[in-house]
């Protein structure tokens, strides 16, 4: 599954290996804080306490592609 940042990134450039330099870093600074906003919404809408370690796991499970 992708963030919207990162479909963004294959819609429009093929690959973040086709920006510049410093729009990789506009990137990399855009898809820290989409992390941030899904983990939240994560907490949120979860019907446990999920701790930080947690959310971060769901996070990298369900997006990472690494």
């Amino acid at each position: 599954m992708k963030t919207a940042v990162e479909w963004l990134i294959d819609k429009h450039f093929g690959s973040i290996e086709n920006c510049s330099p410093n729009f990789r870093n506009h990137i990399e600074q855009a898809k820290e804080m989409e992390k941030e906003q899904i983990k939240k919404a994560f907490h949120k809408n979860s019907q446990k306490f999920f701790c930080e370690l947690e959310a971060e796991q769901y996070y990298n499970e369900t997006f990472k592609s690494e």
